[in-house]
This record gives C-alpha cells, structure tokens and sequence, in this order.
C-alpha cells in the first residue's frame, strides 16, 4: 500500500516506521488541507485533527512547531510564555526549508531540521487524532500520547 503513496507521503512513512509504531499513512481523493476538510474527509471531529503550524522565533531566526487540535487558534502569549520568545509567522519558503514539506501537510514527523515542538493539551482529551502526512490529502491515525512521543513535544495549553 505504502508504494502506491505520493513522494512526500511516502517520506512521511518512511519516518513513522523508524519510530516503530504501526501507523499508516492514508490518501484521500478529496483534500485535506484544511482542519475542517480533513475531518469531513475522514469523518471525525475537528478538535482529533493534529494541525502542525511553524513558526519563526522572533530572536533565534528558528523554526517553531506548534501542533494544535483542528479546533483552536494559537495563543501565541502562551508559547511565548513558555519559550522566553516571541514568535513571528513563516513564510512558505521558510516552512519548506526546514519542514521539507509545502504548508497544507505539514507532518508532525520527518522534518528536514530539528524543531522545537508544542503540543496542544486539547489534543489529549481524544482516543485518536489524525495528523498530516506530507500533501494536501494525506493523514494518518494516531494516539495524543504517541504524538508526544515521537515529537519530544511539550505539552500546553495553546488555545486562544
């Protein structure tokens, strides 16, 4: 099944099997770009989508991942609280460079550079989320607590 994957797909698979869980990437027809878009394509809530948003420390020029449910708006006084910077938004190119990946599947794994990582604490209310996997209509179904796992992300409450 996983050969069939598009490149960036199959890139986000490859990551997920190093890490040993039995995770699979999943291609849709319709896109999923889109928190709202994803859950109607795999008909869940929007709160059990996983979105990933970079950002741009303001000082450290760095890339920060700020996984949050499909529901919320980021607080970003909040990260900044808990990261002592404050955050500026990442332009595509910027996204690309150090993700490898275009926005609108944006992985929370597999990126070409390490990423400091914020997890948003609504995310562990849910049995199972879903998080993009490299293209606008790829996903695949995790746990909130294997998403801290394979991310090292701290969890915090992100929401606006």
């Amino acid at each position: 099944m996983s050969s069939d994957l598009k490149k960036s797909a199959q890139k986000v698979q490859q990551a997920l099997d190093a890490f040993g869980f039995e995770l699979r990437v999943k291609e849709f027809s319709e896109s999923t770009r889109t928190s709202q878009e994803a859950a109607d394509a795999i008909g869940c809530t929007v709160g059990q989508i996983a979105k990933s948003l970079i950002f741009k420390g303001k000082d450290s020029q760095s890339p920060i991942l700020v996984i949050a449910s499909g529901a919320n708006r980021v607080n970003e006084k909040a990260v900044k609280a808990h990261l002592g910077e404050k955050l500026e938004k990442a332009d595509a190119a910027f996204v690309l460079e150090h993700t490898g990946y275009a926005i609108g599947g944006i992985p929370p794994v597999g990126h070409a550079t390490a990423i400091t990582t914020i997890v948003d604490e609504d995310l562990l209310q849910y049995e199972e989320i879903w998080a993009a996997a490299g293209t606008p209509n790829s996903v695949f179904r995790l746990t909130p607590q294997i998403l801290v796992e394979m991310t090292k992300g701290a969890v915090l409450e992100v929401k606006k």
